[in-house]
This record gives structure tokens, C-alpha cells and sequence, in this order.
């Protein structure tokens, strides 16, 4: 906020006239732009403003550029699972099955892939949470989990409380052996995946959980709406006129 102020204090000095090469005087200038700003502190709230649409018109740019370079990587990594794998529109979702938000969207994810077949849903698996984040990545990138990651996604997402013993109880209970998806989750196939992802994650500048990606859109965080109007707009765009 500081530097805010000052980048603003900075620009109050153009309606601040100053005569020829005048010397400035440090605490003098100072005091007439605090009176400047004082007397019309909505020049404060508007260069905030502009800050802010500049800043997120910034991030914007750099996502859009991002996921330009990074595309293949995105949407056609053949070791992510897919759900609608048909689908002619991809969306990419970057999750973690300890976060909150995740656990809120996963719901509408998953009514979103049953009730749109043409909607290609990729799971990027971005444990970012500990250590019982990253045992569950690693069973289900497993190769005796993986037919099973929907389900998983799902029963993973709906645990409260996701721990080792969770993870084991859910693995079991749709039938998967837990030893033998600990071992396959242990490879360095699986641990390079994970990795490859979290650079990915870094590349495209995605600090947080949830992260969905569809086209050239990012929608950082469990904004279902967003996420339902970019694919409107992707599905709009595919459509060709009679």
C-alpha cells in the first residue's frame, strides 16, 4: 500500500506546477502535495483503481502468453488422466485434494463432466499441501489406481479429513490394493510427473488451488461460474454458422 501511495504521490507532482529550474525544496514539495491530495482525495481512489486494472490487464496478458507457449503441455500430456476424452472442448484443472476449494468445486466438476460429453476434462495433479497430498497424487497416478482416477477424484474430494488411513480405507473400498498403488506411486515416472506439473504450475504463474484453464481463459480459484461461462464461450466458438 506504501508503495501504492507513492507511485500516486508521484503522479499528483504533474498537477503541481513548478516555474523554470526552480530548486525544489524536499519538505515544502512534500507538504503541497499531501494539501493536493488532501483536497482531492479522489485522485487517490482513481489512481488505485487504474493501478489495479493495469495490473490485472498485466497478469492477464502473461497468462494468455503462458498458456500460448505452454499448450501442449497443458491439454495433450499423455500421462494425465482425462475424463471425456472425445471432447471438443479442454478444460485443465490444476487441484490439490487437501484444499478447501477444490473439495467445493469438485462437485460441480464432476456434474460439469457427466452432463457435458464434449467437454475434455484433464486432471494435473498439484499437491500442494503435504505430505498427505502427496501420497494421494501418487496412488492415483499409480498404475492400479489410475482406471480408478474419476471415482478416486471424486471420493478423494469428499473425504473431510484426508489422511494416510483415508487414503487406504477409499483405495480398498474401490477395490484397489493400497500397497501395490503405494509402490507404483513411489516410481520415479510418477514423482517426475508431479514435478513436471508443479513447474508447469510455476511457468504459468499459478501459486494457488484450484487453477482451471480453458482456451486461452485462467480461472484462478473455485469460480464455477467463470469456469461454466469460458466453456459457453469456447463451445461458441466451435460452433460453425449454417
Amino acid at each position: 500500500m506504501r508503495k501504492t501511495l507513492r507511485l500516486i504521490a508521484l503522479g499528483a507532482t504533474a498537477a503541481l506546477t513548478l516555474s523554470g529550474c526552480q530548486k525544489i525544496d524536499d519538505q515544502a514539495f512534500g507538504q503541497k502535495v499531501r494539501a493536493y491530495l488532501l483536497e482531492h482525495p479522489e485522485v487517490i481512489q482513481e489512481a488505485v483503481e487504474k493501478l489495479q486494472a493495469k495490473q490485472q490487464a498485466a497478469a492477464a496478458k502473461a497468462a494468455q502468453d503462458g498458456i500460448s507457449k505452454y499448450r501442449k503441455e497443458l491439454v495433450a500430456d499423455s500421462r494425465d488422466f482425462v475424463a471425456n476424452p472425445n471432447g471438443s472442448i479442454t478444460v485443465v484443472e490444476f487441484f490439490d485434494y487437501r484444499c478447501g476449494y477444490c473439495k467445493l468445486a469438485a462437485p460441480e466438476v464432476l456434474k460439469l463432466i457427466k452432463e457435458n460429453p464434449d467437454v475434455r476434462f484433464v486432471f494435473k495433479e498439484f499437491p500442494i499441501f503435504g505430505d498427505a497430498s502427496d501420497l494421494a497424487a501418487q496412488v492415483v497416478l499409480s498404475p492400479a489406481a489410475k482406471p480408478k482416477s474419476l471415482e478416486l477424484y471424486g471420493r478423494f474430494m469428499a473425504e473431510k479429513a484426508l489422511d494416510e488411513a483415508a487414503i487406504d480405507r477409499i483405495l480398498t473400498e474401490v477395490g484397489v490394493d493400497p500397497a501395490a498403488a503405494k509402490a507404483g506411486g513411489s516410481t520415479p515416472a510418477v514423482q517426475k510427473q508431479i514435478a513436471d506439473v508443479r513447474q508447469l504450475a510455476q511457468d504459468l504463474m499459478i501459486e494457488g488451488t484450484p487453477a482451471f484453464v480453458v482456451g486461452d481463459t485462467m480461472i484462478s480459484g473455485a469460480d464455477i461460474g467463470a469456469l461454466k461461462r469460458a466453456i459457453a464461450e469456447a463451445r461458441a466458438k466451435t460452433i460453425k454458422p449454417a
